[in-house]
């Protein structure tokens, strides 16, 4: 009993010392475990995220490419081919050209006076046909695909809400309501197309005035007199007026249009009418306008490289306009051949700037503004000639 009490004094220092040391060392542990689990925990969250993240990218990527692929395979193949119909049909030449021949087979049959007025209509409607079809190509290309990039992430937002990881199975476009406002794509043949084709002859008369048959056209003088044509029509009734051959000004008056013509009226206008407030601000924002610059610059250099060819390959030589009209005029059509055979629309859609905007455009859509927020934007120069 003595040797313990002797062994606490002497040795008490010391085990007070060494359990003070364990205990610290105990709870250092802990401290040091319960850290590292905490760090542990945080990773494993982390890379969790990280793979949410991925999945989510992903999702993103197949889902806008998905958007894409039905914009070029579903969407604009229909939609071109109504264009094609529509330009053919109030652009026909086949009346004059009979004439034409008729009076140079049978001379006696019309005037010098009606000979050159039919060549003189001749002239400022090959151009007008001409145009009429570069432009409506190239814009409703350029449109649909707003469509559906706007339309698209709405569904892929609507969708996620919902908690599904499904999307490159659903049928984003079965919806009646979205299929409506998909077919505003028809907007520009179905009640734009007369005025788009009056603002073009006008244009086409004011350029091609003077300008004789017999005056010698090379590529270069074409490509200046279609690029002059296309600043001057896209300047009529102001900077923004092209908007209106494209799409209805709202959704309350595109009802009432469709009323009209089939005696139905559009269900869930208010939808539609946020869909369009979108589309119409995208349309007009100067993003849009760059793109549509460059994309009618791009395939009027396509188009002159193509006659270029039929000329021999030297932009230098020249020949008759009356020579030349015949060429022009069946320029039409191939600028509106089906989508998928339809190398104007593959240029431009493979145009850097182009797809780069509709990128930006499915993944940070701008938020609704007014038509009038969206005008102030804008300059009073013509979007063609960037000036």
């Amino acid at each position: 009993m003595l040797s313990l009490r002797d062994f606490w004094r002497r040795h008490r220092r010391k085990v007070f010392v060494t359990v003070g040391v364990l205990g610290s060392g105990y709870v250092l542990y802990k401290l040091y475990h319960a850290h590292k689990q905490k760090l542990s925990d945080l990773e494993r969250e982390l890379e969790g995220e990280r793979a949410t993240d991925e999945l989510i990218k992903a999702q993103l990527q197949a889902h806008f490419e998905n958007i894409q692929r039905i914009a070029d395979s579903t969407t604009l193949p229909y939609s071109m081919n109504y264009l094609q119909s529509r330009i053919s049909e109030e652009l026909d030449l086949s009346h004059l050209t009979a004439r034409l021949s008729q009076g140079k087979g049978q001379p006696n049959t019309l005037t010098s006076l009606e000979k050159l007025q039919l060549w003189e209509r001749l002239k400022i409607l090959s151009f007008t046909r001409m145009i009429s079809s570069l432009w409506g190509m190239t814009m409703l290309s350029l449109y649909i695909r707003v469509q559906v990039n706007i339309l698209g992430r709405h569904l892929y937002i609507d969708t996620a809400r919902e908690g599904s990881h499904l999307l490159e199975q659903a049928d984003p476009f079965d919806r009646h309501s979205h299929q409506e406002f998909l077919a505003t794509a028809d907007y520009l043949s179905s009640y734009g197309m007369i005025t788009l084709i009056s603002d073009m002859q006008t244009a086409a008369a004011e350029v091609l005035n003077g300008k004789q048959l017999r005056d010698l056209f090379n590529t270069n003088l074409l490509h200046e007199t279609i690029v002059l044509i296309l600043d001057i029509f896209m300047s009529l009734g102001g900077p923004n007026h092209w908007v209106t051959y494209l799409m209805p000004e709202n959704a309350i008056a595109y009802k009432y249009q469709m009323a009209t013509s089939s005696s139905t009226l559009l269900p869930d206008v208010t939808k539609l009418d946020q869909l369009m407030v979108e589309t119409r601000s995208v349309l007009l924002c100067d993003d849009f306008r760059n793109v549509v610059t460059i994309s009618l610059r791009t395939v009027v250099d396509a188009l002159m490289d193509d006659i270029g060819l039929q000329s021999g390959g030297n932009p230098s030589i020249g020949i008759p306009l009356a020579k030349l009209l015949p060429r022009v005029a069946q320029m039409g059509p191939l600028l509106l051949e089906e989508p998928g055979s339809n190398r104007f629309i593959q240029i431009i859609r493979r145009l850097p700037e182009v797809e780069l905007f509709y990128t930006l455009l499915y993944a940070n859509m701008p938020p609704s503004e007014t038509t009038q927020e969206a005008d102030s934007s804008f300059n009073s120069t013509s979007p063609f000639s960037g000036q």
